[in-house]
């Protein structure tokens, strides 16, 4: 016999059982929940100006610059109005230069120079290192402008002089002593001492005394072979040019006058390219010996009268040397 009794208690208390059942699971959810938010509110990490900045110039610092790049980047990103932004913005440009990758460092420095006031303190710096990465990439007229330029728009009077300084050893780099010294000349007299001009100027008067060989009398001489060569101070090419072309010049005269005339003209033949050689040489050999000679100068320059100017604004960093090989 069916008992409804039995049949409504035993539903009830199962039904009760599924509401249990899904209050615990709802609880469990919501405590999962909970703990969750509050695990994610611990590990939270608040970005302020000074730790990202801190952060950015530890990487730099650490000769990380790459990274360096992307957090001083990220700074003036979230940061926009802070005072250190332009610094930030230069360290980019600087830690690009340190990584020899000019190009995107000259991108730097102009994107700065763009949004900087000509008093600012990153102005000048900005266009001395564009020039200094321009001479990295052997654009010399380039680094020229990009200094003519500065001298335009900039109304402080030191740094028109600065940069002045600067084309002035550019031309030093390249031997042409008279554009050297005519830009040096035009430095304000109040800072002559602080380059040291009276004595930089008064050695590139001695310039024109530089011991210099002749190219054109140096190929003249090497009508006999190994003259050029001995009058460029090379005295083993001299030795081994005249038995090289002498031997070839004897060996053809003996085939000819054996009646062998094509072995004949085949020495003769490989002796013209040897003989023409020669001359070329000689010729080549007294543009280096000049090289070498102005090379010397410059590096005695260099060595007792340049001037080192730091790169950064606070007189501290990379120093900035502008100067290329030629």
């Amino acid at each position: 016999m069916f008992d409804v009794h039995s049949f409504l208690s035993s539903n009830v208390l199962y039904r009760h059982g599924r509401i249990r059942h899904l209050v615990v699971c709802l609880s469990g959810i919501a405590a999962l929940v909970i703990l969750t938010s509050l695990s994610y509110a611990e590990t939270t990490v608040t970005i302020d100006a000074d730790k990202q900045f801190q952060y950015a110039e530890q990487l730099y610092s650490q000769k990380k610059y790459i990274i360096a790049i992307a957090e001083y980047e990220r700074f003036v990103y979230l940061f926009p109005g802070d005072d250190r932004v332009s610094e930030s913005r230069y360290r980019v440009g600087m830690a690009y230069y340190a990584e020899r990758r000019y190009t995107e460092a000259i991108q730097s420095f102009s994107d700065l120079i763009k949004t900087e006031d000509a008093g600012s303190a990153y102005y000048a710096q900005a266009f001395f290192m564009a020039a200094e990465s321009q001479l990295r990439l052997g654009q010399r007229s380039s680094a020229l402008t990009t200094l003519h330029n500065l001298m335009n728009f900039s109304g402080d009077m030191d740094v028109r002089d600065e940069a002045r300084y600067h084309i002035g050893w550019i031309y030093i780099e390249s031997a042409d002593w008279e554009k050297a010294q005519s830009y040096f000349q035009k430095i304000s007299r109040q800072n002559h001492a602080k380059y040291r001009l009276s004595d930089l100027i008064r050695d590139l008067e001695s310039a024109g005394d530089i011991h210099h060989k002749s190219p054109g009398l140096a190929g003249a001489l090497a009508i006999l072979p190994g003259g050029g060569y001995l009058y460029c101070n090379r005295p083993r090419d001299a030795l081994f040019s005249f038995l090289l072309n002498g031997g070839l010049i004897y060996a053809a005269y003996e085939a000819f006058d054996n009646e062998m005339y094509a072995l004949g003209g085949v020495i003769a033949f490989v002796e013209i390219g040897f003989y023409s050689g020669s001359i070329y040489g000689s010729i080549s050999s007294a543009h280096k010996y000049n090289r070498d000679q102005d090379r010397k100068f410059v590096d005695h320059l260099k060595k007792n009268l340049k001037v080192n100017l730091s790169s950064r604004p606070e007189n501290k960093g990379l120093e900035l040397s502008l100067g290329y090989r030629f």
